[in-house]
């Protein structure tokens, strides 16, 4: 996120877990903000969590914080609360004010501050506007939670059974109002740029979900398989999530269960549904994530904060579950993932309307052994995107050998216009051999350097005929002889004598015969 800047730095008062224990180590707070002011923001929170940084947007400097409840009641106030707040709001130099945001019902706050606690009374903090969300408690969601599982888990049940199981569960309500918020923050935080505060009761549950369900929605890097998990590991695990408490990893009270990280997960799910080219991962990943914070295999979700996982030293103790996910990543790759895509990139802007949400099979249904045959469309794809890998290193291999070929080819070419080229110089030579007795006496010799054969020949056969036309004992024949004109007909150049005119005629013709004789 480009962190530290101007604006935000790592603050070393939380080093030893002594303002706030269920906070990480290493925390963002505003340059402006002393350590006077964070401590006393911490002792009007509840549980100690003051307002941290959570996401922080470059494009636009707003940023998404996060804190527990203050301790407020009806009246009481906190200057150095107030001061904490408005170093956040100013934080972002392009907004004049900063959205503060209950997730939880308004009814359920004005109990709170029966109690001592509650929310910002907006007359006491400047520029803030405050905004109530509605989502359910805890022990709503393990109600919801139990009625979709016990509606998954009927035998062959009839259309009516199933939908109305659904609906009475209520769990897709609760997904959309998750959502809702993610929605809101989003928006606020990139289209209108303004910072804003999110906190529930304690700010380890509802908190959690909404600023990550936001940051999902901001940020392309969320998208990501590596992405997914620094988000985990940064807004759930570091910031205290009570991962013992919510899943019943302890023997604990029952009342403390509460499928909190699950609908974040299904709520990623959704997103996932409207956009199938936007995730790195598949649905694969969300459930084998899913899997393991129940089953207590790895390391990273034991515990309910940072320091209880240094203090029992479980980093040392046991593997990690990202080393595991990260080796086996192809394993969990979405085959319709395109990374530069406009809605991949950007924000990602989801419809809410009721029916855009999905009923999850692939975790609700996972161990049903009744449903075959059947066949994964996910299981589809992957196969399809490996034979096409596959058909591609092909077609790239093929190219290098007819590369190689054209080279070799364009060599042999440039070999042959060189032997052409050096026998048409062999041919245009001038030749030096003189030829006795040559047909020059015949023709009147030859216009170029070495004689033309065919050319030769060709005069060789006018000449005979010019012979046999000739009349026999014309006056031009006597003429000619009388004017020293050689008798070409009796005479030839070598001194032989050539045939007569009879000598000459067709053999086959009526002159020869018996009668001449």
């Amino acid at each position: 996120m480009g962190l530290p800047n101007k604006q935000w730095h790592v603050t070393p008062i939380n080093r030893e877990y002594r303002v706030c224990d269920t906070y990480p180590a290493e925390l963002l707070v505003p340059q402006s903000v002393t350590l006077h002011v964070i401590v006393g923001s911490s002792k009007f929170r509840s549980r100690g969590r003051f307002p941290t940084l959570s996401y922080y947007y470059k494009e636009n400097h707003a940023t998404i914080c996060r804190s527990s409840q203050p301790l407020s009641g009806f009246s009481a106030r906190c200057l150095e609360d107030e001061h904490m707040l408005q170093a956040i709001m100013k934080s972002n130099p392009g907004s004049r004010f900063m959205y503060v945001v209950d997730t939880r019902p308004k009814l359920n706050a004005m109990a709170n501050r029966a109690a001592g606690k509650g929310y910002e009374n907006e007359d006491n903090y400047c520029n803030i506007k405050f905004q109530f969300i509605g989502i359910e408690n805890i022990h709503v969601m393990r109600n919801s939670q139990q009625k979709l599982i016990d509606v998954s888990a009927l035998r062959s049940p009839s259309m009516a059974e199933f939908l109305l199981g659904v609906e009475t569960s209520d769990w897709l309500k609760h997904i959309k109002s998750i959502l809702d918020a993610g929605i809101f923050i989003a928006k606020a935080v990139a289209l209108e740029g303004v910072s804003v505060l999110v906190h529930c009761s304690d700010g380890w549950d509802r908190t959690a979900q909404v600023c990550s369900v936001a940051s999902v929605l901001l940020d392309p890097y969320y998208r990501t398989l590596k992405g997914l998990m620094v988000l985990i590991e940064k807004d759930w695990v570091s910031f205290g999530h009570k991962f013992s408490h919510r899943y019943s990893h302890l023997d604990g009270e029952a009342k403390e269960v509460s499928p909190v990280i699950d609908q974040f997960l299904e709520c990623v799910w959704q997103l996932m549904q409207q956009f199938p080219c936007s995730f790195e991962y598949n649905e694969k990943l969300l459930i084998s994530i899913h899997n393991h914070i129940y089953s207590c295999d790895y390391g990273n979700f034991i515990c309910n904060s940072q320091k209880e996982r240094r203090d029992l030293c479980i980093q040392e103790k046991t593997h990690s579950l990202w080393s595991h996910l990260w080796e086996n990543r192809l394993d969990f790759m979405n085959p319709l993932f395109r990374p530069n895509r406009s809605q991949t990139e950007g924000l990602l802007r989801p419809s809410t309307a009721p029916y855009c949400f999905k009923y999850w099979k692939g975790l609700y249904n996972q161990f049903d052994r009744e449903l075959h045959p059947r066949q994964s469309e996910l299981d589809c794809l992957m196969a399809i995107k490996e034979e096409t890998q596959q058909l591609e290193e092909e077609l790239s291999l093929y190219k290098q050998k007819l590369a190689v070929l054209d080279k070799e080819r364009a060599k042999a070419l440039y070999m042959l216009k060189g032997i052409l080229d050096n026998m048409q110089k062999l041919w245009a030579a001038p030749s030096d051999i003189s030829l006795a007795n040559s047909p020059q006496d015949y023709i009147g010799g030859f216009e170029g350097g070495a004689p033309n054969v065919f050319s030769l020949h060709q005069k060789q056969n006018a000449e005979l005929r010019l012979f046999a036309d000739r009349p026999k004992n014309s006056e031009a024949d006597n003429s000619d002889q009388e004017s020293g004109v050689a008798d070409f007909s009796c005479h030839s150049s070598g001194g032989e004598s050539l045939p007569s005119e009879d000598s000459v005629k067709d053999p086959d013709s009526d002159e020869t015969g018996s009668g001449r004789a």
